[in-house]
C-alpha cells in the first residue's frame, strides 16, 4: 500500500472523477418504484483501479467518495449508506487481495492474479451484496436480479482485468515515481 502524497491525492481525484462520469452519465440506468434497479456501465472500474494499483485504501476512497458525490450530483431514489459502503468495498477487496501476493509489482502484471482480486471483489459486491441490499431495503427479489448480475460480471471482470494489466504495463514508470 503506497502512502498518500498529494500526487496519490490527484490520482484519486481523477479517478473519482471518472468513476462519477461513468457512473451517472456513461451508463445505463433502468428504475422501478423510484429506485435504479439495473445499472449497466462501467462505473466500477476507475475504483477496482484504485484498489489495485495504489491499494485498499485507496480503493476505498475513490469508491465511497465517488458514490456520495455522485448520488447527490444524480440520485435516483433515495441515498442509502449500504450503497457507499458497498461501493468502497468494490475498491478494497481486490486491493486487499493483491496484497496477498509476494510478488506485488508482477501481480499488477499477471492476469491471473488480476482476476482473482478483481473476481473476489465482484462476486462478494456486485452478485451478492447488492441483490442482498436492493431485496431488503426495496423489495426487489434477488432471483430476477442475480441472474443478469452474473452474466455481466462474468464479461467485466476479465475485461477489468484485461485492461488493467494493459494500463499498468503502459503506465508502470509514471506510477512508480512518487
Amino acid at each position: 500500500m503506497q502512502k498518500i502524497s498529494t500526487k496519490n491525492i490527484a490520482y484519486y481525484g481523477l479517478l473519482i472523477a471518472l468513476n462519477i462520469v461513468l457512473t451517472r452519465i456513461g451508463s445505463i440506468r433502468v428504475g422501478g418504484g423510484g429506485v435504479e434497479i439495473v445499472r449497466i456501465g462501467f462505473g466500477g472500474y476507475p475504483v477496482i483501479f484504485a484498489g489495485v494499483v495504489f491499494g485498499p485504501l485507496a480503493g476505498g476512497i475513490v469508491g465511497a467518495v465517488g458514490d456520495v458525490i455522485g448520488h447527490f450530483m444524480s440520485p435516483m431514489g433515495p441515498y442509502m449508506p449500504h450503497f457507499t459502503i458497498t461501493a468502497a468495498l468494490t475498491g478494497i477487496l481486490p486491493g486487499l487481495v493483491m496484497m496477498f501476493f509476494k510478488d506485488k509489482e508482477e501481480s499488477k502484471t499477471s492476469f491471473w492474479k488480476l482476476i482473482l482480486a478483481i473476481g473476489v471483489g465482484q462476486v462478494i459486491t456486485s452478485i451478492f451484496m447488492v441483490p442482498y441490499f436492493m431485496q431488503t431495503l426495496f423489495s426487489v427479489p434477488m432471483i430476477t436480479t442475480v441472474p443478469g448480475r452474473v452474466i455481466g460480471q462474468a464479461v467485466h471482470i476479465p475485461l477489468y482485468a484485461y485492461v488493467t494489466k494493459v494500463l499498468v504495463n503502459r503506465l508502470y514508470l509514471v506510477l512508480r515515481t512518487n
